[in-house]
């Protein structure tokens, strides 16, 4: 078993937590991990990356080559489309459909979305709007892990069992809004999935 993963978006949207709980589930699985992150500023509103390598042997680099990641997983469309380059043949995209406009000259995001629609694995989700819809809107990023849950090659409950004791120390209730968060979107991951393959 080997996947790389690009995790990418912008400082505060929780990227890095997403990551720590994918490695987490991939350790329970008794596979090796290697984690770099690279953050472009590293205050609120900077880029943020993560390169998350996971394999059944072991891993001498912590960076993913160009043309070698499984997956981008990305909490705002624009860093979806900034790594593309990095996306293997037969990879894919988990995006959240909403911008997060922390610069001046941002792209359309008409055009963004239409760029991304051409790609030909993507999940494409408003995690922002499925958040809010379901009362957890501080669990933007769960509802990501939850879409890309269904592409990443591991069982839910796993997946969700990492993030309840990820999230334990700030008690229950926060445990029960972020594992809502990751059901919400994988519920809306398995439909876009489903609704691709039944197009085809």
């Amino acid at each position: 078993m080997k996947l790389d993963i690009i995790l990418s978006g912008v400082g505060g949207q929780g990227i890095l937590s997403i990551a720590a709980i994918i490695g987490e589930a991939a350790l329970r699985k008794g596979l090796h991990v290697k984690q770099a992150e690279v953050h472009g500023m590293s205050q609120r509103g900077g880029d943020v990356q993560s390169n998350l390598r996971l394999s059944s042997s072991p891993i001498h680099s912590d960076l993913i080559p160009k043309g070698k990641a499984g997956a981008i997983l990305a909490l705002e469309p624009m860093e979806a489309l900034r790594y593309l380059p990095y996306l293997s043949d037969g990879g894919w995209i988990v995006t959240n459909a909403a911008p997060f406009v922390n610069i001046p000259n941002y792209p359309d995001h008409t055009a963004l979305l239409d760029a991304l629609r051409t790609q030909p694995r993507v999940i494409l989700i408003d995690a922002d709007a499925l958040a809010k819809e379901n009362s957890v809107p501080r669990a933007v990023n769960m509802v990501l892990l939850g879409a890309a849950s269904v592409v990443l090659g591991f069982d839910a409950e796993l997946l969700e069992a990492v993030v309840a004791d990820f999230f334990a120390s700030k008690g229950d209730w926060i445990v029960e809004m972020n594992r809502l968060a990751f059901r919400v979107g994988r519920e809306a991951g398995e439909h876009q999935v489903n609704s691709a393959a039944h197009a085809k």
